[in-house]
């Protein structure tokens, strides 16, 4: 006797419980920061640690991690779905995906930070002050800058839908992850770090990067639909 069980999950529900995650996340962060430095309560039995969004190996971090992994996945399935179709791109959707990896590994790690030295030995100033206080950005920018001249014409072949929404993804993640980075590099470099302030602008900037890959996940889910129809992953 044979039988199938099947789990559908429709676009819309997905992107609502990933978008009212990400702001239950955000209003315990603020709501452990406040506790922290308004009332001076920095553990909370634990729970100021554990939600704030610019602690390692906490929920925010998993989640984030867990985001970016998720549209690694969506990625991988594409570039199989154009692979199969004999379209030429999916070596692109391949390297998006393993870009995206990456991405959730570091998320989780925090490999970045490894090129703060590098970048100020390149500047010459070992004690880099203002926008530059954290330096690795530089790398950031330019690794951002040579990986969208490289896509391009990727870009413009795909549909208007579609650039519209990976456009919108990229200019709200971005917008977190290097724009609220350098404002926050400026004013730790000024004000320094465990302020307020601080954990204001990280919460921002958190915030933004989870809502750019959850607008980038609902694209890929919407693309797939629109290009591919329903897709059915079985397990043999």
């Amino acid at each position: 006797m044979s039988y199938q069980d099947e789990i559908s999950l429709s676009r819309q529900t997905i992107i609502r419980v990933l978008g009212a995650t990400t702001f239950l996340l955000l209003v315990a962060s603020t709501a452990g920061q406040i506790a922290r430095h308004v009332f001076g309560h920095p553990g909370l039995m634990g729970f100021v640690p554990l939600f704030y969004v610019d602690q390692e190996g906490n929920v925010p971090t998993f989640f984030s991690a867990a985001l970016l992994l998720c549209a690694s996945l969506l990625l991988a399935l594409i570039s199989r779905l154009t692979k199969k179709a004999n379209d030429s791109r999916w070596l692109q959707w391949t390297i998006l995906s393993f870009a995206l990896l990456y991405m959730a590994i570091d998320e989780a790690s925090e490999i970045h930070e490894l090129l703060q030295t590098p970048a100020r030995w390149l500047i010459g100033r070992q004690n880099a002050k203002g926008v530059l206080t954290y330096a690795w950005v530089l790398f950031g920018i330019t690794f951002i800058l040579a990986f969208v001249l490289s896509y391009l014409k990727f870009f413009f072949s795909l549909p208007s839908r579609t650039r519209k929404q990976f456009f919108a993804a990229a200019a709200v993640f971005l917008s977190g992850g290097l724009g609220m980075e350098l404002v926050e590099s400026y004013y730790v470099g000024t004000y320094g770090r465990e302020t307020f302030g601080q954990a204001m602008l990280v919460t921002v900037e958190e915030g933004l990067e989870m809502a750019g890959v959850i607008i980038l996940i609902n694209a890929l889910l919407t693309y797939i639909h629109s290009c591919h129809g329903d897709v059915r992953v079985r397990f043999s």
